[in-house]
């Protein structure tokens, strides 16, 4: 007997994600749940192997997938993402700038913050002390302090609750992260101290339940790391080789 969920169609990657979209919309697949074997999904959709594969590598780009080594294929348990590299080719083709990206990061994490003062579970506001305690803790491990304030960042979004807004800035965060990591060897003492410090205010005014001063805080701190980032950018060392004003 049949186990397919559509009837047998074109040998495409384009039914392997059909198939897939199918099950997660039917609940069958859910956030940490492993997708059947390549053979099995083979079976059900009616397509070869290497069919199989090419879908599930268009849904690990979509974000929707993950590959363990060894164990299998995942949904993911955190947020889900648009890939960077679909972010990335859409802003190369339109043009985006990196006025553009940081807008858009604004907007996003100023309300993530208000949203986290309201709604952080204690787990999440244990997430962010260690967070921050992490920060103070790698003054002199630039690329480890750099870990630190993006996760910071990224559990700011989590803890706001909800998983659109949660999504979006993991995506943006992601495309931040390599221009930052080009840039963060160069920050001296002082800028690394001022900007630990700029998280713990936030972590506080989001655990004393103040989402005025939370969003506040998160838009001071934006502020002052996008100045930061326009001024290594004028320096002539720091200057992105890739395409012009799109983040790296």
């Amino acid at each position: 007997m049949s186990t397919s969920v559509n009837p047998p169609a074109a040998d495409s990657a384009a039914t392997v994600v059909a198939h897939v979209r199918t099950l997660i919309n039917r609940g069958t697949l859910g956030p940490g749940a492993r997708l059947p074997a390549e053979r099995q999904l083979a079976q059900q959709v009616g397509v070869s192997r290497p069919t199989v594969r090419a879908g599930l590598r268009t849904l690990a780009a979509l974000g929707v997938v993950r590959s363990r080594r060894g164990s299998g294929t995942y949904i993911p348990d955190g947020p889900p993402t648009l890939g960077v590299e679909a972010l990335t080719f859409v802003a190369a083709l339109h043009n985006f700038s990196g006025d553009d990206f940081y807008e858009a990061r604004r907007i996003l994490e100023v309300a993530a913050a208000g949203l986290a003062a309201e709604r952080a579970t204690p787990e999440q506001l244990a997430t962010l002390a260690d967070e921050v305690a992490g920060l103070f803790a790698s003054m002199t491990e630039r690329q480890v302090f750099l870990v630190h304030d993006i996760s910071f960042h990224r559990s700011i979004a989590a803890a706001s609750g909800n998983p659109i807004i949660a999504s979006l800035v993991e995506m943006v965060s992601a495309l931040y992260y390599d221009r930052r990591r080009a840039t963060a060897e160069r920050a001296v003492d002082r800028d690394l101290h001022a900007a630990a410090d700029a998280h713990r205010r936030i972590y506080q005014a989001v655990r004393a339940r103040d989402p005025e001063r939370a969003r506040q805080l998160m838009n001071d701190h934006l502020v002052e790391a996008r100045a930061y980032q326009l001024r290594e950018d004028a320096k002539p060392a720091a200057r992105p080789r890739g395409r012009r004003g799109l983040p790296r």
